[in-house]
């Protein structure tokens, strides 16, 4: 597999790689030798957009449930089936609902897709620059950041180098927040990688240039500084409120949802 230069406009993007991996037709040949080769080198990565996908339903059902009416998805990736706004208008049509990505290409799709649903848009903005997500006139059009919002972070801050903070990306939408936000997380642990994965892992990211950083524990769990998780806690994404039976856990994807008293 040849090495991928990161400015080519037609190189791997996280989002189409994750579009070809749940079976949808909006990638490149560049994003679809890096899905192949990630589960050539690690065969549970076949499972990991489905473990990621059915969490992000029960995250965005569970805040509809807690009363949340606007929603901020951050990193959204391309649409497919079940996106956030068709869950979440389902049961409250009039529900703000903002798309953001730093994929030119996910975002025109949700545009697209978008065009007649007066209460939802999608924005180009990078989670690396949370100020500007958090200022852009799309997003303050729809969001009122002094009434709850759930935040939704679904495998993202996975593709922030640890130089990039990713702590900071996640506490400036905690601050962001007004009493009972939510935010909702799926994120990568390193907890089960043995230390050739581990080695595997940044050899593939070097190459395909697709950042990828598998986290501790500890550090996922500290996205939620002074936040009340709810329960379970912060737990492998398919044991988190599971509504039917589901396959092992991978062990990869650690999920949970709090809120900011």
């Amino acid at each position: 597999m040849r090495e991928h230069d990161p400015h080519d406009p037609l190189g791997p993007a996280s989002s189409r790689i994750y579009d070809f991996s749940i079976g949808g037709k909006d990638n490149y040949t560049s994003d679809r030798e890096v899905a192949l080769q990630a589960v050539e080198t690690f065969p549970a990565a076949r499972l990991l957009p489905r473990e990621n996908r059915k969490f992000m339903r029960r995250a965005v059902r569970y805040l509809l449930e807690a009363g949340v009416r606007q929603f901020l998805d951050v990193g959204c990736g391309l649409p497919g089936k079940g996106n956030v706004h068709q869950i979440v208008h389902g049961v409250a049509p009039a529900a703000p609902v903002v798309y953001v990505d730093h994929d030119p290409v996910a975002v025109i799709h949700y545009q697209a897709l978008l065009h007649a649903v007066p209460a939802a848009t999608a924005v180009h903005a990078d989670a690396r620059a949370p100020q500007g997500i958090l200022k852009h006139p799309d997003v303050t059009a729809l969001i009122d950041f002094d009434r709850p919002v759930g935040v939704l972070m679904f495998s993202v801050l996975s593709h922030l180098l640890d130089e990039e903070d990713p702590e900071a990306t996640a506490g400036a939408f905690r601050e962001a927040m007004a009493p009972g936000g939510h935010l909702a997380l799926c994120d990568f642990t390193d907890e089960n990688l043995t230390p050739a994965e581990r080695a595997a892992g940044k050899d593939l990211a070097r190459r395909t240039g697709v950042p990828l950083t598998f986290r501790s524990r500890a550090r996922i769990a500290g996205y939620f500084a002074g936040m009340d998780l709810a329960e379970p806690g912060l737990v492998y994404a398919p044991e988190w409120r599971p509504d039917r039976p589901y396959e092992p856990p991978t062990g990869w994807l650690l999920g949970g949802v709090a809120r900011k008293p």
